[in-house]
């Protein structure tokens, strides 16, 4: 069989290669260090893992070593004295390279002070910044967090940080270490921080998920004007499918009331346990049969035919809450009085 290129071997396939070239016992410390979604990917990739020519083993263990040097470099001596050291190393191309590849881990790292801060004092710290720096600074931080500041922000500045977060590009590693430096200076505490994406819509969503109605009704009625295709792109991310188990029964039976039957069985044929449970007992027993009869008979439904009746559902249960019939819980402060 002939041997693939080392560039089109996939990231996990040459991860694998490196695991197998160190042997069971240095593998098992590596292992030691992984989660268990992590642990699971790379078990695959090792036991599906292919001949590797000698001359791309030799090719991807130089890319490893290009890597560790990188990471090393740069954590030991920053990243301007990293980025002449590498060159000199592996020439300007390939410096680059390990730069640009090593500066999401970097951008993860960053600002983990943010992140055992009371929000009282990070508002401190922030509400006289401009909006791009707020949003950039917040989009490290813990939803929870990020949404008590978004909250207590002025109602004009509220829509304008978070349609920066929204939005939010990368960031090259020197401008986040030079913001974080100084913010530092202000906020010295020194915490462990998960690995995390910076904004984007999910984190928007998952932000909005956690502010109070009042807040959530202001910043979408100013971001309906502003981004109308974003503003519905963070309300979709807002309520998942799998959501409806923090729905009491009585929200449950009246949604159910003007769900299509046909999305209903569809939706349940691609739901776990938890969700097609609950929605089960909150049925009479003649439309538990008919429900499940419909789904016995539904055969080679599409992952994405069942993702679009999922949706149905919850675009029905969006307009149930706004409309106020039903009342979606957002977890905090947020208490439902019976």
């Amino acid at each position: 069989m002939a041997s693939k290129s080392s560039k089109q071997i996939a990231s996990a396939a040459k991860a694998a290669a490196v695991i197998v070239s160190l042997g069971t016992d240095e593998a098992a410390e590596v292992y030691k260090y992984l989660g268990e979604e992590e642990i699971e990917t790379l078990s695959y990739e090792v036991a599906k893992l292919d001949h590797v020519s000698d001359e791309n083993m030799q090719s991807i263990m130089e890319d490893f070593y290009g890597l560790c040097v990188t990471k090393k470099v740069v954590a030991d001596g920053g990243v301007i004295y990293a980025k002449n050291i590498l060159e000199k190393a592996f020439g300007p191309e390939k410096a680059e390279d390990y730069m640009n590849r090593v500066s999401k881990s970097l951008q993860t790292r960053a600002f983990e002070f943010i992140r055992k801060a009371n929000y009282k004092n990070l508002l401190m710290m922030l509400q006289n910044e401009h909006p791009q720096t707020i949003a950039f600074i917040l989009s490290y931080a813990r939803a929870e967090q990020a949404s008590q500041v978004l909250g207590e922000l002025p109602k004009h500045q509220q829509i304008d940080v978070l349609w920066r977060m929204a939005n939010l590009e990368s960031v090259s590693p020197a401008v986040v270490s030079m913001v974080e430096e100084v913010m530092e200076q202000r906020f010295a505490s020194v915490v462990s921080v998960d690995m995390t994406e910076i904004g984007g819509i999910n984190y928007v969503a998952d932000v909005m998920n956690h502010t109070d109605r009042t807040t959530e009704k202001n910043i979408f009625d100013g971001l309906n004007e502003r981004d109308p295709a974003l503003s519905n792109d963070i309300r979709k991310r807002m309520f998942v499918f799998e959501d409806i188990t923090q729905l009491d029964n009585i929200s449950i039976q009246r949604f159910l009331r003007d769900v299509n039957t046909q999305d209903l069985a569809v939706a349940l044929k691609g739901a776990n346990d938890d969700v097609k449970e609950i929605i089960l007992n909150n049925m009479s027993k003649r439309s538990q049969e008919n429900i499940l009869s419909d789904i016995e008979y539904l055969h080679n439904v599409r992952m994405r035919d069942v993702e679009e009746a999922q949706q149905q559902i919850v675009e029905v249960i969006r307009k149930l809450e706004e409309s106020g019939e039903i009342v979606i819980s957002r977890g905090g402060d947020d208490e439902i009085i019976a």
